[in-house]
């Protein structure tokens, strides 16, 4: 394959199995776990998993990589799975055995989406262990002090798990290596995902990052900006805030206080 279709397609394959234990550790790897790979590659971390799992789903948009996948599944043939498709539009929710961990190298390009889809549609899945471009692991880890990273995927993915950036990852782990730095990232979920009128009411708060909260939402999905105000005063922030200056679970309050 072409260096240059690999760049289109958001790939840098994993290469250097050093790094496999290391995942492994982090995502607590047990006998009886389910584990869904977005991003199969060349097969090196879909073959440790499928050792240290029941059952493995390996999910590859590109077709070329086949064999290679096929090759590494092959003496686990019983236990996974190989579904090429792509991962935005693959219905998650008829994978069965339902996935309980989300195990991958994202694509660079579907990273944050692929995340904040698995959250939604995988109600099984506790934990999340990703290596992913360091800007987005940075995003989904933000805080509101860092407002040059805080925003939709950290309040979507905040409201339903906790996020951590556990170590950056050497670019040399991967062929083509990669122009930008990555990072493996861990999610744990402490609760249900955001329902579909709240991730629309977080994506509308942030739409528009130089209006204050209440002028973002007015623009965005047409709210009562006097009532968006006056629920901010109740649970104690000033009526002029942004977006980014409010954690998740303010969002979240502002949102029910004005259902």
């Amino acid at each position: 394959m072409s260096k240059a279709r690999q760049r289109n397609l958001g790939q840098n394959f994993l290469v250097d199995k050093n790094i496999l234990g290391v995942i492994g550790r982090a995502a607590a790897l047990e006998p009886g776990d389910v584990v869904l790979e977005i991003g199969g590659g060349l097969g090196v971390l879909s073959s440790y998993l499928a050792a240290r799992v029941a059952y493995l789903h390996v999910v590859e948009i590109d077709r070329q990589l086949e064999p290679a996948l096929l090759e590494a599944l092959e003496p686990f043939a019983e236990t996974s799975a190989l579904h090429l498709a792509d991962a935005m539009t693959l219905e998650l929710g008829a994978l069965s055995p339902a996935p309980t961990k989300v195990v991958a190298n994202l694509p660079y390009g579907i990273a944050a989406g692929v995340i904040l889809r698995t959250i939604e549609e995988l109600d099984a899945v506790a934990l999340w262990i990703a290596m992913v471009q360091k800007e987005v692991g940075e995003r989904f880890a933000a805080k509101p002090a860092n407002r040059a990273a805080y925003g939709i995927p950290s309040v979507l993915s905040q409201l339903a798990c906790d996020v951590k950036v556990l170590r950056p990852v050497a670019r040399s782990v991967f062929q083509p290596v990669p122009r930008v730095d990555s990072v493996l990232v861990r999610l744990v979920r402490h609760g249900p995902a955001p329902p579909a009128e709240l991730r629309a009411f977080v994506r509308g708060a942030f739409a528009h990052r130089r209006k204050t909260l209440a002028g973002s939402l007015e623009l965005s999905i047409g709210a009562d900006g006097d009532a968006i105000r006056a629920a901010l005063l109740d649970i104690g922030k000033p009526a002029q805030s942004r977006a980014e200056s409010l954690v998740p679970s303010e969002l979240r309050a502002l949102w029910e206080a004005l259902q």
